[in-house]
């Protein structure tokens, strides 16, 4: 298996682990937690190869991933229940699974267009979306919403990925350095509540007096 393929399956299987837990915080049945894995780990890649073109998406020419998805939503229906903090496990679940996604998300795009800057929004695309979608069907508080930094991590692993594939680095070392650039950036945002500076209203007007 090469490495990006290892990082395309580990992407998959960790983001599915976290839908699951997702369905397993909600007290939802197998069939709940089945789809919850499969939306939560395929849908990053599937709005990817949406955005670039490529049909049938990466799931359907290879139904490998829906078995990867299925087999995580059953392990985590009969194991949820023996971690004590099963949100805690999510984040850093998540973190884990975004470090390895944005930069196969990185490598797809670079590879059907040739643009780094594209490269950059796919890989962004594919870590985030997943679990945009997991946290909306599931009525958690949004990824997005949360003060620590996300989408920005997920935007450093692939720009540190693009770049150091652009000095010719051997791709092992280029998504090395990708990957844990951006779990340094979202793990040290949940481990020290790293923020980015918040938009505050003008004294005397109320947000939703703003038009």
């Amino acid at each position: 298996m090469s490495l990006l393929s290892f990082l395309d399956y580990a992407g998959v299987a960790l983001f599915a682990a976290t839908g699951a837990l997702a369905a397993s915080r909600k007290q939802l049945d197998l069939i709940g937690f089945l789809f919850l894995a499969a939306v939560t780990g395929i849908g990053g890649g599937t709005l990817r190869d949406i955005v670039l073109g490529r049909v049938p998406v990466f799931w359907v020419l290879n139904p490998t991933y829906i078995v990867i998805c299925a087999v995580v939503g059953v392990l985590v229906f009969f194991t949820a229940h023996l971690f004590e903090s099963r949100y805690r496990l999510l984040i850093w679940l998540d973190a884990v699974g975004l470090s390895a996604y944005c930069v196969m998300g990185a490598a797809k795009g670079m590879a059907a267009t040739g643009s780094p800057t594209v490269a950059i929004v796919t890989g962004a695309l594919t870590a985030t979306f997943g679990g945009i979608l997991r946290d909306l069907l599931a009525n958690e508080p949004s990824v997005l919403l949360r003060p620590e930094i996300y989408v920005t991590a997920s935007l450093v692993g692939a720009g540190v990925f693009t770049a150091a594939n652009a000095t010719m680095l051997p791709l092992y070392a280029s998504a090395g350095l990708g990957v844990i650039a951006a779990f340094a950036v979202r793990g040290g945002a949940l481990w020290f509540g790293w923020t980015f500076p918040t938009y505050h209203h003008k004294p005397g007007r109320h947000p939703d007096d703003v038009m």
